[in-house]
């Protein structure tokens, strides 16, 4: 039987996820179909209720804005994503002949292997822009990096609960604060974080453009991809600091989706199309 998957989100045309999945089963030779699906928080529920009863599904990317509320749709969370309460992947296991839908975090993989591939040593001063779900695997990804603390900037402390509840699952001790301060909070960190959606850091790159330059020298990882190069990304590089961009986060999180929906290993043959379907240079080891 072939089989079915898909990213879900709102807004969804943008994903690249298609490509990545697309690309790693051809190679597999993976007969499973991979498309993006809009969906809403709201109407979750009654999709997830819709996928029960089909059979060919063998996994589910989640993307914004439905990495919490996915939780309460799946029958286990295994890994970090338990402790966080924010999930990015949903894989179908055989329980007897019905499917058993279980959660995953795999941004948290995505994020260390993306930075780690920068050249980001173990124990950077960290620092995470934006307090929502993908702040949550970033400070699970800082642990995981070593880090003790990090400094993590928002719109609005009260709902940065995500960001919270993660920091003390993991152990993190983190400091919320303003994001108007954000630009002179960054220069000069070893690694930062940014978790904002598209062109919600213009107003940082505008601040860090107008402070000079110097101050430069650490890592960006910004999560966003489109549009690219953003303008945080290129006043980072102009400052003399090294850029990763979203793709490399999506890239290695997928890899680990499409082992967990595939049950096939995935090698660097595979990421090499993977890399070719998104743009992205082949690795270097």
């Amino acid at each position: 039987m072939s089989r079915r998957a898909a990213v879900l989100g709102h807004p969804i045309g943008h994903s690249k996820s298609p490509a990545l999945h697309r690309a790693a089963y051809a190679q597999l030779g993976a007969d499973i179909s991979y498309t993006a699906i809009d969906v809403t928080a709201e109407q979750l529920p009654e999709f997830m209720a819709g996928v029960a009863v089909q059979p060919e599904w063998c996994g589910l990317s989640v993307t914004m804005p439905l990495k919490a509320a996915m939780v309460a749709e799946v029958d286990e969370v295994r890994g970090a994503g338990a402790h966080l309460g924010v999930i990015n992947t949903v894989a179908f296991e055989d329980d007897g002949g019905a499917p058993r839908r279980i959660g995953y975090n795999t941004d948290i993989a995505g994020i260390v292997r993306a930075v780690g591939y920068a050249g980001v040593a173990e124990r950077p001063d960290a620092v995470v822009l934006g307090g929502g779900g993908t702040s949550a695997a970033a400070i699970a990804a800082l642990r995981e990096l070593g880090c003790d603390s990090a400094r993590v900037y928002v719109r609005d402390a009260v709902r940065a609960g995500e960001a919270v509840k993660a920091a003390d699952a993991v152990g993190l001790a983190v400091e919320l604060l303003p994001m108007d301060d954000a630009a002179e909070g960054i220069v000069g960190a070893g690694l930062v974080i940014s978790t904002l959606p598209p062109r919600a850091a213009d107003g940082i790159a505008d601040a860090l453009s107008s402070m000079g330059s110097g101050g430069g020298g650490g890592v960006l990882l910004d999560v966003a991809y489109d549009p690219w190069p953003s303008r945080i990304a290129e006043e980072w590089q102009r400052r003399g600091g090294a850029v990763v961009p979203g793709l490399e986060m999506l890239l290695y999180q997928a890899v680990e989706q499409i082992r967990l929906f595939s049950g096939r290993s995935v090698g660097d043959e595979v990421i090499d199309v993977m890399c070719d379907s998104v743009g992205l240079p082949r690795r270097v080891y």
